[in-house]
């Protein structure tokens, strides 16, 4: 079964949520959607995405969870005040 995680950073642009995604899709055994925004009013303040649910099979072994927590780490210290 595979463990599926939702993952938000709050403000973050759509351009940099989905260059977070095609960075973790690149890892072996792990799949990743982009949340749309629920808000219905529009907000230049908010992302248009509100969040990723990331989804790391339990084949892929620890290498790849270690992996996918590496580059989340990296995008939280670049964009995340």
């Amino acid at each position: 079964m595979k463990t599926k995680e939702k993952v938000e950073f709050p403000g973050l642009p759509l351009a940099v949520y989905r260059e977070v995604a095609a960075h973790l899709r690149q890892v072996e055994g792990v799949e990743v959607e982009l949340i749309p925004q629920s808000s219905p009013q529009f907000d230049y303040n908010q992302s248009q995405i509100a969040g990723l649910w990331i989804s790391v099979s339990p084949d892929s072994g620890s290498m790849s969870q270690q992996r996918v927590e590496q580059i989340l780490a990296y995008y939280r210290d670049r964009y995340i005040i």
